[in-house]
């Protein structure tokens, strides 16, 4: 073997190697699955309203406020009667293996009416709000995003 051969399969095995890291850290790494679900709508008052909730899956991960994702079903709807509608949601691709939560399926939802987006709580963490949708037949979902603070 000359030496060019074994430097490229040098470069071909860490781009592999750091690739497969990388692939891990977005998808694997960090999240943890939350033990309690706690999830509240924000008046426009700013007041929270915690939400009466029951089969609650959620993960989040400290290394970024963007990774929280939560699915639900509400068992009373009565807060939402106060609750801030969020304009501009968008829901956050989850990993592959947290299922219940289809960010595509949920977006179309919003985008079609049949479902509906409100302020869970405004800056979460600095510059990110953490949105609730929820659809008439009670299922609901929750998740972080950008609020534009940041610019």
């Amino acid at each position: 073997m000359t030496s060019g051969r074994f430097i490229v399969f040098v470069i071909l095995g860490v781009t592999a190697v750091f690739g497969a890291t990388l692939w891990w850290a977005n998808t694997r790494a960090y999240y943890a699955p939350l033990e309690v679900v706690e999830i509240a709508v924000q008046r426009p008052d700013g007041a929270l309203v915690p939400l009466e909730i029951v089969d609650a899956e959620g993960i989040d991960a400290t290394t970024s406020p963007l990774r929280f994702r939560a699915c639900f079903t509400l068992s009373d709807d009565a807060p939402l009667a106060d609750a801030a509608p969020y304009d501009d949601a968008t829901p956050l691709i989850p990993p592959a293996w947290f299922d219940c939560f289809d960010a595509t399926q949920i977006g179309e939802a919003l985008e079609a009416g049949e479902a509906q987006a409100y302020l869970g709580q405004r800056n979460a963490s600095r510059g990110v709000d953490r949105v609730v949708a929820i659809f008439p037949d009670g299922r609901g979902y929750a998740w972080t995003q950008l609020n534009g603070t940041l610019e």
